[in-house]
């Protein structure tokens, strides 16, 4: 949500929004949503949107992703179970009702728009996983892990995995069999025993 000057915002308008865009996200799918119909919704006017998101991208990826919290990592002091689950929480979070729906608009509208870019970048690999440095420096202290590993480049690579898979498999194919398969190759790549 973007900050603003003056008399503060009311919290209302801002659940209501976000709940009439989730809703609606889930009748019309992304393609068909605007904010017209949102704001409709919601009961509130297209501007009092406006000025809490600059547009229809921001807001859905908000509506869509608004509970999701990445930034605690269970640390189990197992290397092979902290990584599995970080792939697990990834693939679920990508695969929700709402995110098979809103993704692929997303993905499409952030290679144009900077801003949508970089609010994706922070939730999925800046502030939304902000443990992931501090287990990954404990993982390496352990003698777990190969020193000087990049939890962005990790990241990547596991959030990469589960968008490709989606696109070959559909949301359907990131089981439970394809979390322990991508876990797997991912230890093989940065476990230091290995």
């Amino acid at each position: 949500m973007t900050a603003e000057n003056g008399r503060p915002r009311d919290a209302r308008i801002d659940a209501a929004v976000l709940d009439a865009a989730a809703a609606l996200l889930s009748e019309v799918g992304y393609a068909d949503l605007t904010v017209a119909a949102i704001a409709d919704r919601a009961g509130t006017s297209r501007p009092a949107v406006y000025r809490r998101w600059p547009g229809k991208a921001h807001l859905v990826h908000e509506a869509v992703f608004r509970d999701a919290d990445t930034s605690v990592i269970q640390s189990t002091g197992s290397l092979d179970q902290d990584l599995r689950s970080i792939v697990a929480r990834t693939a679920t979070l990508l695969t929700s009702p709402l995110a098979r729906l809103a993704v692929p608009g997303l993905i499409g509208e952030a290679a144009v728009d900077p801003s949508l870019n970089q609010r994706l970048l922070d939730r999925f690999v800046g502030r939304g996983w902000s443990g992931l440095d501090d287990y990954l420096a404990e993982a390496t202290a352990r003698g777990d892990l190969k020193p000087g590993f990049d939890a962005a480049i990790l990241l990547e690579m596991v959030i990469g995995a589960a968008l490709a898979a989606i696109l070959v498999r559909g949301p359907g194919g990131l089981t439970e069999a394809w979390v322990d398969t991508i876990s797997r190759i991912l230890l093989d790549g940065v476990n230091a025993r290995r």
